[in-house]
């Protein structure tokens, strides 16, 4: 196996959420002053692709689509270890939904080059719609496999893969060209030293946009989308404490009174 290309996204802080706000005409995030994150389930999915790279010293690539300003953002995914990214950014892409993006970034693969595996988050917890990677792989006519939690290599080009379902796993054999989508269990994202950081701002980030993708622009940003968001509802978080008074065991049968009235147990 010679190259694996990660979908990464930069996604809103969650720290940040309660600033979120909708654009009434667009009907799209208003992101502008919110700072952004990694999406926490694309680094699963980089952490894969870097065991892969590991083991066959393949080449590892970001792909993303965002603004250009999300620079920094992937330069903390490159620091994982990747060997070069790919921003898709254009005021064209902008307000894509799920089928739009999906189109773009299965352009980007295509200009790219060729490719073993591509590797995604299982959804984004902007969106949490889980449709990008099937669309990206429907786009690119190659096998999607969704919910992954674990991967093993069986031989050269031969994955073992446990496939997360309702009632428990499923193990299925599969061989490249694949996209895969990745569950937080499936690995744990390695950390990130000082001197990788410092490495990283030597790898190339390329910017790309739609005069090098060449795609129909009646097929992307708000024009190419055929679903937008309703609304944008924010639940604010109220708790209200308790403070229980008494000796030990009448303090335990009280929090215990109360946990059986909050039907937690």
């Amino acid at each position: 196996m010679k190259r694996m290309i990660v979908c990464v996204k930069p996604v809103p802080d969650p720290n940040a959420w309660d600033r979120l706000q909708m654009d009434p005409v667009s009907k799209t995030l208003i992101r502008e002053g919110i700072p952004s994150v990694i999406n926490p389930l694309d680094k699963h999915a980089v952490e894969a692709a870097l065991k892969m790279k590991d083991l066959f010293g393949a080449e590892v690539i970001l792909l993303s689509m965002a603004p250009v300003d999300a620079q920094p953002v992937l330069r903390e995914v490159l620091a994982m270890g990747a060997d070069r990214a790919v921003l898709l950014s254009d005021k064209a892409f902008a307000g894509s939904d799920t089928l739009a993006t999906a189109r773009i970034l299965a352009q980007g693969i295509r200009n790219i080059g060729e490719f073993d595996l591509i590797f995604c988050g299982n959804f984004t917890l902007d969106g949490s719609t889980a449709q990008v990677p099937s669309q990206v792989a429907e786009f690119l006519d190659i096998p999607n496999v969704m919910h992954v939690c674990d991967m093993d290599i069986l031989k050269t080009e031969s994955l073992l893969l446990t496939q997360k379902i309702e009632q428990g796993t499923v193990k299925l054999e599969a061989e490249p060209p694949l996209l895969l989508s990745f569950t937080k269990e499936a690995n744990k994202p390695r950390y990130i030293s000082f001197m990788e950081i410092l490495a990283a701002e030597k790898r190339e980030i390329h910017i790309w946009d739609n005069a090098i993708l060449n795609i129909d622009e009646t097929l992307i940003g708000l024009k190419g989308s055929p679903t937008q968001m309703a609304d944008l509802l924010l639940q604010p978080k109220q708790r209200k404490g308790i403070r229980l008074t008494g000796n030990p065991e009448e303090i335990a049968r009280e929090l215990a009174d109360k946990i059986h009235q909050l039907g937690i147990i």
